[in-house]
């Protein structure tokens, strides 16, 4: 008995000991591996954490807030759904309040996608697919407060809301931008004009001959690619001259350049010069400009050259600062006579070349290409070549030749600035439109809008908004009704429509083509306004997830910014559900008592963005 009795009693201590352990490792496994595995949010006003569920981020399937509810994501256009109102989403992590879906190097090595680094795939578009998408809000940075206002933002912004300052000491010699205090200052420096990109604009204007060293030329340059922007000093100058640029870099190891950009106020889009051409039809830019781009222009047979000529207008200019250009050892004379043979055969010239910069100017005709002998590299395009096909659409190593109006016109036809803004340009008849409709249009464009604002006034004063997206721009009328504001707006255009965007370039705004069912390719908090036409009922057509649609909304928009939803009654209803859980307020609504311009049963829906922190947050600014 005795020796029995001492038996067990090791045996019940070690059974104890090893009970202890086992608790011990699955507290240390649940508590670091929710941690480290980036499967969990921060839920909003709490500290607590909450799975995703079968979120972009990952977890379980287990129903909870962040699963996605197949049932709320319809439009409420079927009877039963009358009851279902969303409570709340969860936070995304911290980690990821600068979360680009479509732009994510993470996914991209948990999708082990096999890309070629050398033409820079990884920094295109390669997006989630619908089980791997985020369900949660990206919550802003510690310490986040309500941009600075323009014109003030073009050379000042708040350091927390981008609190990445690693640009400011790696290029603090090149006078991109400077911490001071609570904010980043911006000196109009750049790689190639550390002494103002003014002056440089200004330099660059008189190469060409331009009256008074202005390079909007009496208004016939309006549209301008920068390709490497860095942090778009270069187009945020160029505005007091009445050009608009598209500041275009991708999110490379100078990452947040794009980010910077756009809380500067300066119009932006992240983007890269790699396989694919560039979102935008041809002929869209009267100039290109590239200082110190670090772009292989020779690689491929010259293909993103050929990129920029599909890119630009007859008779548009290409700006190119760089070594090449003035550098006299054996790899950049090399470089220079190579690229100088390309554009040569591109039919190219030098219009000036003076210190380190030297401008091409493109051919107003086809005549040259036609002249060329047989056999010269690079070849014309196909003649089934579509040159304005660019959502997703490869690059070609081809010269994209002017269509007959253009060859006979010697040029795009178009008005200069601002007359071009509201006359019918020449790609109108593309599309079969007249004059006449061109012109309806507009007016219809401009009640709305006055009507928009009667809505908003209460809210807003004259700075209140700066950067405006219009997610289904058509022909650009909305925007062309804000010329009077102190706006820019990102015209953007479906990628299965009509491709009208050329008609917004025609008219000298800007934008991009692009699928609601992704992401869109820019930072989160980058928008004050966004107009919503018709397209929750486009996106529901092609069973996409409104549900998605919302939070990429709210991720593209600034806290305190709009929202302007113009679709048919069920999209309202839908979307009235979720204000609670996106932390969105009711501004004001418009139905055809109200607004004569209502077509059948749309209505018009205001909301604005409540400005919240994580607890989090809060405690890290208090």
């Amino acid at each position: 008995m005795m020796r029995g009795r001492a038996d067990g009693a090791p045996r019940k201590r070690l059974l104890t000991s090893v009970s202890i352990v086992a608790v011990l490792l699955v507290f240390l496994y649940v508590y670091f591996g929710s941690k480290s595995g980036g499967e969990s949010a921060l839920e909003y006003g709490s500290r607590s954490l909450r799975k995703l569920g079968s979120s972009y981020l990952g977890g379980d399937e287990d129903g909870d807030l962040g699963t996605k509810q197949d049932d709320s994501a319809k439009f409420s256009l079927e009877d039963g759904e009358d009851g279902f109102v969303a409570k709340s989403f969860p936070v995304c992590d911290d980690r990821h309040s600068e979360l680009i879906p479509c732009l994510d190097r993470h996914l991209i090595y948990q999708m082990r996608l096999k890309l070629d680094l050398s033409l820079m795939e990884h920094y295109e578009r390669h997006c989630p697919l619908p089980e791997r998408r985020y369900n949660c809000l990206i919550p802003p940075p510690s310490g986040y407060r309500v941009p600075i206002k323009w014109p003030k933002s073009r050379d000042e912004v708040w350091k927390a809301n981008i609190p990445h300052t690693h640009l400011a000491h790696e290029k603090s010699d090149q006078n991109w931008m400077v911490e001071k205090g609570e904010k980043i200052v911006f000196p109009g420096g750049g790689t190639h004009f550390h002494t103002g990109a003014d002056k440089y604009i200004a330099s660059i204007a008189n190469m060409l001959n331009f009256s008074n060293n202005n390079l909007n030329n009496e208004g016939n340059i309006r549209t301008v690619l920068d390709v490497g922007c860095g942090v778009a000093s270069f187009g945020g100058y160029l505005l007091s001259s009445n050009i608009i640029a598209m500041s275009l870099a991708p999110n490379d190891v100078h990452q947040n350049q794009i980010q910077f950009a756009l809380e500067r106020g300066i119009p932006a889009y992240l983007g890269v010069l790699g396989t694919k051409r560039l979102p935008y039809p041809s002929r869209s830019f009267e100039f290109a400009h590239c200082s110190r781009c670090r772009i292989d222009w020779l690689q491929r047979d010259g293909i993103l050259l050929l990129e920029l000529d599909r890119l630009l207008k007859p008779g548009g200019y290409f700006a190119y600062s760089s070594p090449e250009a003035y550098a006299q050892d054996d790899e950049d004379l090399r470089i220079w006579r190579e690229m100088s043979a390309l554009v040569e055969r591109m039919c190219w010239r030098i219009a000036e070349k003076r210190n380190q910069t030297v401008i091409w100017v493109k051919p107003l005709t086809n005549d040259c290409y036609m002249e060329r002998p047989p056999g010269t590299q690079p070849p014309l395009c196909q003649s089934d070549d579509d040159p304005d096909a660019v959502w997703g659409v490869k690059m070609e190593a081809c010269i994209s030749r002017y269509s007959d109006h253009d060859h006979r016109s010697r040029g795009s036809g178009l008005a200069p600035w601002p007359a071009r803004l509201t006359a019918p340009p020449p790609r109108l008849a593309d599309f079969g439109y007249s004059s006449e409709m061109w012109e309806k249009d507009m007016q219809l464009w401009q009640r709305r809008v006055e009507n928009y604002w009667n809505l908003l006034s209460p809210k807003i004063s004259s700075d209140t908004l700066r950067n405006v997206m219009d997610m289904k721009a058509n022909m650009g009328s909305f925007g062309a009704a804000l010329k009077d504001k102190n706006v820019w707006v990102m015209n953007v255009v479906p990628e299965d429509g009509p491709n009208t965007l050329k008609l917004v370039y025609d008219r000298g705004l800007i934008g991009t083509i692009h699928n609601w069912c992704e992401a869109f390719s820019t930072y989160p908090r980058t928008y004050d306004l966004l107009h919503a036409w018709s397209v929750f009922s486009d996106i529901e057509k092609k069973g996409c997830s409104g549900e998605d649609l919302l939070l990429e909304m709210d991720r593209i928009l600034r806290p305190t910014g709009f929202v302007i939803i113009r679709d048919k009654q069920p999209v309202i209803e839908f979307v009235k559900k979720y204000l609670g859980a996106m932390h969105w307020e009711a501004v004001g609504t418009a139905d055809s008592t109200s607004d004569p311009d209502q077509e059948g049963d749309e209505l018009v829906f205001v909301i604005q963005k409540k400005l919240w922190l994580t607890s989090e947050s809060l405690r890290d600014t208090e």
